[in-house]
This record gives structure tokens, C-alpha cells and sequence, in this order.
């Protein structure tokens, strides 16, 4: 076991870096998606451009 570990050691280290900086990633960016959820922007829905624009349905009726 001692020997397995002394031999991936750099690759465990490596790998959960990486982990971690993924999980942060994506923590700053569920944070500044903002309240209104539209994913745009993190200034909120009263500064945001969208906020008046109709989301397009996939049923378009011609």
C-alpha cells in the first residue's frame, strides 16, 4: 500500500487540486448567476437587460 501511494503521490495531489478548484469554480459561478436566475449577469434582475425580453417557447405557433 506505502509503495502504491509513494508511486501516485504526485498524481493524488495533482488530482485533488484540480478537484478543488472545480468545486470553487463552480460555486463562483452559481453565485454570480444571481437571484432571478436567468444566468445572464450577477447584477440582479433590476439592472439586467434581459428582464423584459419573453422567453421563446419551443411550441411556435406560425
Amino acid at each position: 500500500m506505502l509503495l502504491w501511494l509513494s508511486a501516485n503521490g504526485a498524481t493524488i495531489i495533482i488530482t485533488l487540486i484540480l478537484i478543488i478548484l472545480v468545486v470553487l469554480a463552480g460555486r463562483k459561478i452559481r453565485k454570480r448567476k444571481g437571484n432571478c436566475g436567468c444566468g445572464h449577469c450577477g447584477c440582479g434582475c433590476d439592472n439586467c437587460y434581459f428582464k423584459n425580453v419573453p422567453e421563446q417557447s419551443e411550441n411556435k405557433k406560425e
